[in-house]
């Protein structure tokens, strides 16, 4: 493991951060910790200002076994630390990103929340924890996303703009088909207000092992061979994989956003600089099976547990040749006949053979946006991990925006509860290689930032870590298991998995 290093809790711009919002300093003294009191182990959801221990090791039980989360420092009292610090609407990074979820926030703790506070924890804030914030924030139904598929609303301006500020004359209109949360026909909130928004809906993303996705392998887009964006402070070579629409080329801006879209606080780069310090020392990933035991057992693969994330360099080069590293190194451990009736070792061959499929066994790529359209063929034969490629993560290391269908139809599943959206390219604009020039959507997705017509549903992948506490799948939220992502990309490419394979597949991921 990487040696331990002191978090700087009192510097300047850690207090600078404290006291960013107006009202932000009266909110820390009404939640003061009585005098003499000792801050409580991280037992479950943690409360924004609250006194607890964040140490180097923790571990959470789910329901395939535990969780684990790990900080590379020394523990600490989040009261006053910046990731737990609440801005002017009562939330703080934490509130989205839980260690009990993986760093994530998952619908089971949503609902116990609306359960245990009757709807009043800053998680529903309306800006964007209720479908629209014109209606009453005491009422379920108004949260009905967030709290049956874990979706935060996105609200974006329209048309979009460049970094510099200057509107990108999109190369489509966009119309709304259907609006069942009523948020994008608003006078107000709508697309045809004074200030024009379109409202899309997501899931939050882990805010940990984050240094896996800051920089990709090589300086190039290894799909294109063009040059990749760089971060305009550090000049870092960026992924463009830490937001759903890659809005942003650095975990800072990244924060730096969330802290204004979600907290309602403006953030300056050098105290965003401060989260992404914090941020970048922590892990997590599954450590435990409640059929195969710990992954901290010696004859565990070293691709199970959090120690892989500790351990790993982040983005080193991959050979998917190479069987000797690949994308989760060997399961050799586990492979082999179990005995009958050892529940374990069937368990644990499971897994090894969930994870030869992902790696080995071979998928037709169709009609997909960001794969078929570079020149690679359509149909392009590949595995799951030509996409899912980064070692130890699973995520895309290049730019990896792509229209796997989860969003766009004809392959999006069905969800009356989100709205819809007709996308028109104009004569002016290629058109999107698969879907033509008219195009349904319920999140036109990265075509929201770049304007492009062919960017229309594509959105980034997530990282594999963490997977079981972190329910549901999907960025629109739409599988609400494990076995549901399996089942859609054997529907969306025809692969023709056998009900052994898909639970061999569905044990490999929710082991990581």
């Amino acid at each position: 493991m990487h040696a331990m290093q002191s978090f700087p809790r009192r510097s300047a711009t850690v207090a600078a951060v404290l006291v960013v919002a107006a009202g932000l300093a009266a909110i820390a003294v009404a939640q003061q910790k009585p005098a003499g009191s000792k801050p409580r182990p991280v037992q479950g959801f943690i409360e924004p200002g609250t006194s607890v221990v964040f140490a180097p090791y923790m571990e959470f039980t789910n329901d395939q076994g535990t969780v684990a989360v790990t900080f590379e420092g020394q523990a600490f009292d989040t009261a006053g630390h910046p990731f737990f610090t609440p801005g002017p609407n009562g939330r703080a990074c934490v509130s989205c990103h839980q260690p009990i979820d993986a760093m994530s926030i998952s619908t089971k703790t949503l609902r116990e929340r609306w359960d245990a506070t009757r709807g009043r924890d800053p998680l529903f804030d309306m800006s964007d924890g209720g479908n629209c914030p014109n209606l009453p924030r005491a009422e379920r139904a108004s949260h009905s996303l967030l709290l049956d598929r874990g979706l935060f609303r996105i609200g974006l301006a329209w048309p979009p703009m460049d970094p510099q500020g200057n509107v990108i004359e999109p190369e489509f209109t966009i119309e709304v088909a259907t609006d069942p949360t009523g948020c994008n026909t608003d006078p107000v909130y709508g697309l045809k207000s004074a200030k024009p928004t379109v409202s899309v809906y997501r899931r939050a993303r882990m805010a940990a092992n984050v240094r896996y996705l800051e920089s990709a392998q090589a300086p190039q887009n290894t799909k294109t061979g063009l040059p990749l964006v760089r971060d305009p402070v550090t000049g870092i070579h960026s992924s463009m994989s830490i937001m759903s629409d890659a809005r942003v080329t650095s975990l800072a801006q990244q924060a730096q956003d969330a802290s204004s879209t979600h907290m309602g606080m403006p953030m300056t780069r050098a105290q965003a600089d401060v989260l992404v310090a914090f941020e970048r020392k922590v892990h997590a990933a599954q450590q435990s099976s409640r059929v195969g035991g710990r992954f901290d057992a010696p004859d565990t693969p070293r691709a199970f547990g959090v120690k892989a994330l500790i351990e790993g360099r982040g983005n080193p080069p991959i050979n998917g040749n190479d069987t000797d590293t690949g994308v989760f190194f060997l399961m050799d451990e586990w492979k082999g006949p179990a005995k009958p009736g050892d529940k374990a070792a069937a368990y644990k061959a499971s897994v090894a053979r969930g994870y030869d499929i992902f790696f080995l066994k071979p998928l037709w790529l169709r009609d997909t946006f960001g794969i078929n359209n570079i020149g690679l063929g359509n149909p392009y034969k590949q595995t799951c991990a030509f996409c899912h490629n980064t070692q130890v993560t699973g995520h895309d290391d290049v730019p990896g925006w792509m229209d796997l269908g989860t969003n766009n139809f004809p392959h999006a599943a069905a969800a009356p509860e989100l709205p819809t959206f007709k996308i028109t390219c104009k004569a002016t604009a290629a058109p999107h290689p698969y879907l033509g020039r008219e195009i349904y959507t319920h999140d036109p997705g990265r075509a929201l930032i770049s304007g492009k017509c062919a960017d229309v549903g594509s959105l980034v992948m997530q990282q594999f870590r963490g997977l079981a506490s972190r329910a549901p799948y999907f960025a629109n939220g739409s599988a609400k298991s494990i076995r549901e992502v399996v089942d859609f990309y054997d529907r969306r490419f025809n692969v023709g998995y056998t009900d052994e394979e898909k639970q061999d597949l569905v044990n490999f991921l929710l082991a990581l």
